[in-house]
């Protein structure tokens, strides 16, 4: 699986090999079809996994804020941070995923639609707060995952903003 989300991130989906793949792994193509169906089963499930862990940390993160605001601020620096800590598995995620296949489509939606579902969640319990009040939680949960993860993606590969900044500049947008 790491010489698989390295050579994908790398190399792009389309242009790395299962043959470089084991070659890195060190294994031979027996074992690696032991494990997985073809080269986007393999795809598939390190986006299922090395997503889905990401994005429990995010909300485990984001559960310990005090409040809605706080628990916002929460879950999207932990994603940036994550993000941005594992540039691999942004990648991954956030570009070589997008559109590959529906199989791969509906992992990479279902990771998006928990941390919506989150930020749905901390909207509708902000009853009463006036910023909040007149937004669709569905439609500000989904507004957050696509705003966080294509300005995720562009700081990524170009200069001009580094977690931190970017995280406060998201939460002076989303939870101010």
């Amino acid at each position: 699986m790491d010489a698989a989300l390295a050579l994908f991130a790398a190399r792009g989906y389309h242009e790395t090999s299962v043959e470089e793949v084991v070659a890195r792994a060190r294994m031979s193509k027996s074992a690696f079809y032991e494990f997985f169906e073809s080269k986007e089963d393999c795809f598939r499930e390190l986006l299922a996994q090395e997503g889905g862990a990401l994005i429990h940390a995010v909300i485990s993160a984001a559960a310990g804020g005090a409040d809605h605001r706080d628990r916002m601020r929460r879950g999207i620096t932990a994603f940036v941070g994550a993000c941005f800590g594992q540039p691999d598995l942004a990648r991954l995620m956030l570009v070589e995923s997008v559109g590959l296949s529906p199989s791969v489509e509906e992992v990479r939606h279902q990771l998006q639609g928990r941390f919506a579902h989150m930020v749905a969640e901390e909207v509708r319990l902000a009853l009463g707060d006036p910023f909040y009040s007149d937004h669709d939680p569905q439609v500000f949960g989904r507004a957050v995952v696509g705003a966080v993860s294509d300005a995720v993606g562009y700081f990524l590969t170009h200069p001009g903003a580094g977690a931190e900044s970017l995280s406060a500049s998201l939460c002076h947008i989303f939870a101010p």
